[in-house]
């Protein structure tokens, strides 16, 4: 599965060109992405027929988030409901970097009928792999997006295999660093299914550049042959 940022509508369109599963719909990606508006959730579902997942982060200070901006991401995964998407991407920490159960908790019950994903806060925690076994816990959490923790992906993959086997339900959503250059070394380490590209699929690997359909087209070609392989050897 390859899930692709969008921050517009054309990025969104471009994503389902190249052959890309899943997209994940932001603003301000130079800030590692917040909630987008509510006309660009609309069209992005109505333009196009993969599904969409909206993140809902009110702020790029942290995840630390206060009462009333957990009050606000409520609103906005209501609001993403509304809209038809098929599932927001969140993640909520408290002041020791430790997963803030009580808001996670308040921000799940309005996600009653959609897919959640936890993003890469959970790689901010010192022991992503108790990270993982904590949220298993919880059924609305279909995936989590992860780099293994804060050092190049690369150096994590012994961490996502362990998160994996610490996953239950969860899929494990590779991303972070991902690239063409380093796909294949990433699938043969971590043994992941799902993969997550922002910037490598990108003019110049910019946040400002545009999607290259030809970059995700060739991406695709890979992780499916290596997909394929992996279920010819079994």
């Amino acid at each position: 599965m390859i899930e692709i940022i969008a921050t517009t509508l054309e990025d969104a369109r471009r994503i389902e060109e190249g052959g890309a599963d899943r997209i994940e719909l932001v603003s301000a990606l130079t800030e590692g992405g917040l909630t987008p508006s509510y006309a660009l959730i609309k069209n992005v579902v109505q333009s196009v027929k993969i599904p969409v997942n909206v993140m809902i982060r009110p702020h790029a200070k942290s995840f630390v988030y206060t009462e009333a901006e957990i009050k606000l991401m409520m609103e906005d995964i209501l609001i993403a409901k509304e809209l038809k998407a098929n599932g927001v991407v969140l993640g909520v920490l408290n002041r020791k970097k430790e997963i803030d159960i009580p808001s996670l908790e308040k921000l799940l019950e309005a996600c009653d009928g959609i897919e959640v994903t936890f993003h890469r806060a959970i790689d901010e925690l010192t022991d992503p792999v108790s990270g993982i076994a904590l949220l298993s816990a919880f059924d609305r959490i279909k995936n989590v997006l992860t780099s293994g923790g804060k050092s190049y992906i690369t150096n994590n993959l012994t961490t996502i295999r362990n998160m994996s086997e610490e996953s239950k339900h969860i899929r494990i959503l590779v991303g972070g660093g991902l690239s063409l250059a380093n796909i294949r070394e990433v699938m043969t380490g971590s043994k992941a299914s799902d993969y997550h590209f922002g910037t490598a699929v990108r003019d110049t690997h910019a946040a400002f550049g545009e999607i290259d359909v030809a970059r995700i087209q060739d991406l695709v070609k890979i992780v499916g042959a290596a997909t394929n392989d992996w279920i010819w050897k079994l």
